[in-house]
């Protein structure tokens, strides 16, 4: 099951999340988390990990709308988007919002869901074309 989307950028990972941070401004979308799991994982486990940045993405006109439609559709937001390094690039990707539906069963969140995954593609193709 695909539940994500994701582009692949020649660009080294800290570069990279600036111009992520940009795209998803670009399309709406504010970074309501941010979740260090490089640091995480090595803060509380001793391990060392390749840089792997959780963004929890949040445009506020589509979180109301899917939060009227579905009030318990909280916890499946915000959309989440990840910037990891993959060797010597950075992926990234991002949760396919077309999940909330499916999960939910609710069809009145299908155009929320279409319209936030539309802008998450443009965001991902402005990273790409970096």
């Amino acid at each position: 099951m695909s539940y994500g989307t994701a582009v692949t950028v020649d660009r080294p990972h800290a570069e990279v999340v600036g111009r992520v941070r940009e795209a998803l401004s670009e399309q709406g979308f504010g970074i309501l988390t941010e979740i260090d799991v490089q640091a995480t994982m090595r803060e509380k486990l001793g391990e060392e990990t390749g840089p792997y940045l959780i963004l929890g993405a949040c445009n506020p006109p589509l979180a109301y709308r899917a939060l009227t439609a579905e009030p318990s559709i909280g916890l499946l937001l915000p959309c989440n988007v990840v910037v990891r390094a993959d060797g010597d690039r950075t992926l990234v990707e991002a949760l396919d919002p077309d999940i909330m539906v499916r999960v939910a069963g609710n069809p009145e969140l299908e155009d929320v869901a279409a319209e936030a995954k539309t802008r998450l593609a443009a965001a991902l193709r402005a990273v790409a074309e970096v």
